[in-house]
């Protein structure tokens, strides 16, 4: 016997009052069964966005939903256990490619992972110290608003340049990441770079400054990225006039290779004696070698030299990475012995 057809649903009619568990699945079903998107299941149960995705993260984080990914070659799980098999001490989120596909689509998928990474890490209360740069830009654009109570992000590194004041790329990238949690942001408005180390050790001296160096201090969990001037994309530091061309031919004279927050090591990780360090805002290195969680996100081939670096010195407790980037960072070991 032929079952009835199933009417349509009335559009923009709201469900009656349900439990989270309730709603969480009814959104779920429409999310990941019937392919709405979640502007569409807002407008059709009557919710606002946030409480749709609110619902969602739910569902994933309660069981209510499994995703399951079947991947007959496994290529992404086989990084990531030889990353922690030659890294002990990293936890390593490797995210998949298509093959050929341009290095702008996996920016985008790293990114959307670390943006979904945070929604697991972050917790009430936390301090967070946050990096700036074209990495952490695109994770800030791939966020999903989550309020977390008591949440603040502090700046690692200072942005305050005649560049960044036009185009207010650093303070829109740290007060981004605030309102999609709503949380409290400290900005960090001194030079990226000082002239002179003795104006940087004054300026470190002020209250206002000490204020800031003591949030980054106590912060829970770092979020930065790696950089290099080898990137397909130049890191932000490189591209936006921070150096000029006797900082770049200091740096590579003395043998730099990336910069975490706009502080610069070489290839064995170590930063000692690196001129431009010394007139640098970013935090020193072992402040993020030392710090209990730490959450490194990265994606390009020209950053994988940096990377090798920087997992070479301990830079890093977590990292989310593409699987290509990965690969070559493994061939760097390989080929290092």
């Amino acid at each position: 016997m032929a079952r009835p057809p199933l009417s349509p649903r009335p559009p923009n009619v709201r469900p009656p009052a349900a439990s989270q568990d309730v709603q969480a699945v009814l959104v779920a079903r429409l999310y990941y069964v019937q392919g709405l998107t979640t502007d569409a299941i807002a407008g059709e149960l009557g919710l606002s966005r946030p409480k749709v995705s609110r619902l969602l993260s739910h569902a994933r984080r309660s069981g209510l939903v499994e995703i399951r990914i079947h991947d007959p070659e496994g290529q992404a799980q086989t990084l990531e256990a030889r990353l922690h098999a030659r890294y002990p001490f990293l936890h390593a989120q490797v995210v998949g490619v298509p093959q050929g596909s341009p290095e702008t689509l996996w920016l985008e998928r790293v990114a959307a992972a670390a943006a979904a990474a945070l929604g697991e890490l972050l917790r009430p209360g936390m301090t967070v110290g946050l990096a700036w740069g074209n990495t952490m830009n695109a994770v800030g654009h791939a966020l999903i608003p989550h309020p977390v109570p008591g949440l603040t992000f502090v700046q690692l590194n200072g942005s305050a340049s005649a560049a960044d004041f036009m185009s207010g790329f650093v303070t829109d990238t740290i007060l981004r990441f605030a309102r999609n949690f709503s949380a409290g942001a400290q900005l960090f408005p001194v030079p990226t770079f000082f002239d002179d180390p003795a104006t940087k050790r004054a300026m470190w001296r002020e209250r206002s400054v000490r204020h800031v160096l003591e949030l980054q201090g106590r912060a829970e969990l770092l979020i930065y990225s790696v950089g290099s001037v080898d990137a397909s994309t130049p890191s932000h530091v490189y591209s936006a006039g921070y150096l000029d061309a006797g900082d770049l031919a200091a740096l590579e004279q003395e043998g730099a290779v990336g910069d975490i927050a706009t502080v610069f090591y070489r290839a064995d990780g170590s930063d000692a004696d690196l001129s431009l360090n010394a007139r640098a805002s970013g935090p020193p290195l072992t402040m993020i070698r030392g710090a209990n969680e730490s959450l490194c996100v990265v994606s390009g081939l020209g950053k994988a030299a940096a990377l090798h670096a920087a997992l070479a010195g301990t830079l890093m407790r977590r990292l989310i990475v593409d699987e290509m980037t990965a690969r070559a960072v493994l061939e760097l070991g390989d080929a290092g012995g």
